[in-house]
């Protein structure tokens, strides 16, 4: 008697969750550059130190770092339910954006605050990655492409709020709270995708993969340098073309520097997606690579343009924009290539709290940059991470492993 045959498993949901997601990712990342959007309206009403400026984005970098630590510990990212846990951690950083009004900006509870919201975080960025993975078939670099590019248009949205909110440092941080709680409900509506793996036994050492496996622990070292830049440049991109245009026109530029920051940080979203397609049909460590070689020497040069015309500068700069992130996504597809199935949410995991923790020396130290050399070198310090990044994935590019990227394009 012939054994019943198995029915395939339903995909006819991919397009509808995969928007879903995406929706809901930049929704709940408008959360992550909330305040850092209103810096020039706080600046206005109260006087805070470069510590304190730095302090209001790094301390949700620190919240991520925590948040990703405990996550990847306790394997959550693929023990519990993605769209349950994506849903309560966008929930809980509307309230705390929300608790943020109720408070000066220089308030201790502030960083707090944002902590909290980083923690979040942890539970909406690398868990909508492993939610996008569930869903591939020979398109996983465009698809977690997709889930970084939401990540950029949700961490730009405040720049576009603040310009649209005048002085009124509250506008950006109310508009992102109300969008994390509409990508709260949001995220309901998408489902698992058939690649979902069974859950793996809880071991503390699972966490330890990342760098006991040589090609995962290249492919998390190019990660590495890509963030040594990407948030740094993120942060004070705004402070630079402020100063920069305050240099060439005075206290009333034509140019909005909150503007020009939103049109770099947002064209990002055309980086990720770009190389994600590029990514699947070239191969991964040629894509890592080459977008490192570009926006490391974009961070060396644009400082030469620094008080030029807007016509000189705006155009590098979003170059910059477009390269610094277009490798992001790759980084994280390779993980999910290199590592045990079971393991992939927790090797996305701990990719992006190592990854993060990065992020806070770099965010701190340009500040420090600044005062020391200047606009013109400052951003120079941020070019080492690239480089670096470019000579791991041409390693990673050597090794058997690599052929199980992008469908053996390495």
């Amino acid at each position: 008697m012939r054994a019943p045959a198995v029915p395939a498993p339903r995909v006819e949901g991919k397009a509808f969750s995969l928007a879903i997601l995406v929706i809901a990712e930049v929704a709940a990342m408008a959360t992550w550059f909330a305040t850092t959007a209103s810096l020039g309206a706080i600046r206005a009403q109260w006087q805070l130190s470069p510590f304190q400026e730095a302090l209001l984005t790094s301390s949700v970098q620190a919240g991520f770092v925590a948040g990703t630590l405990v996550s990847a510990l306790l394997s959550l990212a693929d023990r519990a339910d993605l769209r349950t846990l994506f849903s309560v951690s966008a929930l809980v950083a509307a309230l705390a954006n929300f608790s943020i009004l109720l408070f000066d900006p220089t308030s201790p509870a502030v960083p707090v605050l944002r902590f909290i919201t980083g923690m979040c975080m942890a539970g909406v960025y690398p868990v909508g990655m492993k939610l996008a993975a569930t869903w591939a078939k020979g398109d996983l670099g465009l698809l977690i492409g997709m889930l970084v590019a939401a990540l950029t248009l949700g961490s730009a949205s405040p720049h576009a709020m603040a310009a649209a909110g005048g002085l009124d440092w509250r506008a950006p941080v109310a508009g992102a709270a109300l969008s994390a709680l509409v990508a709260a409900g949001l995220i309901r509506f998408a489902r698992v995708g058939p690649n979902h793996a069974k859950a793996p036994p809880l071991r503390i050492s699972n966490a330890l993969d990342a760098i006991r496996r040589p090609a995962l622990r290249l492919a998390n070292l190019g990660y590495f340098g890509h963030m040594w830049e990407l948030y740094a440049m993120w942060a004070w991109i705004g402070a630079f073309f402020a100063a920069s245009f305050a240099l060439r026109w005075g206290a009333t530029p034509p140019f909005d520097p909150r503007l020009a920051t939103f049109a770099v940080v947002a064209i990002g979203a055309v980086g990720a997606l770009g190389g994600g397609f590029m990514a699947d049909r070239m191969g991964r460590t040629f894509v890592t690579a080459l977008s490192m070689a570009v926006s490391g020497l974009c961070a060396v040069l644009i400082g030469f343009l620094f008080g030029a015309s807007p016509w000189l500068l705006l155009p590098l700069a979003l170059v910059w924009g477009v390269t610094v992130i277009s490798d992001s996504a790759q980084f994280s597809a390779a993980v999910t290539e290199l590592s045990d199935r079971t393991l992939v949410g927790t090797m996305l995991t701990v990719q992006t709290c190592i990854g993060f923790v990065i992020t806070l020396v770099s965010i701190h130290l340009l500040p420090y940059a600044v005062d020391g050399l200047g606009w013109r070198y400052a951003f120079c310090l941020l070019a080492i991470g690239p480089f670096l990044g470019v000579v791991a994935m041409l390693r990673l590019r050597l090794r058997p492993e690599a052929a199980a990227m992008a469908g053996g394009r390495r």
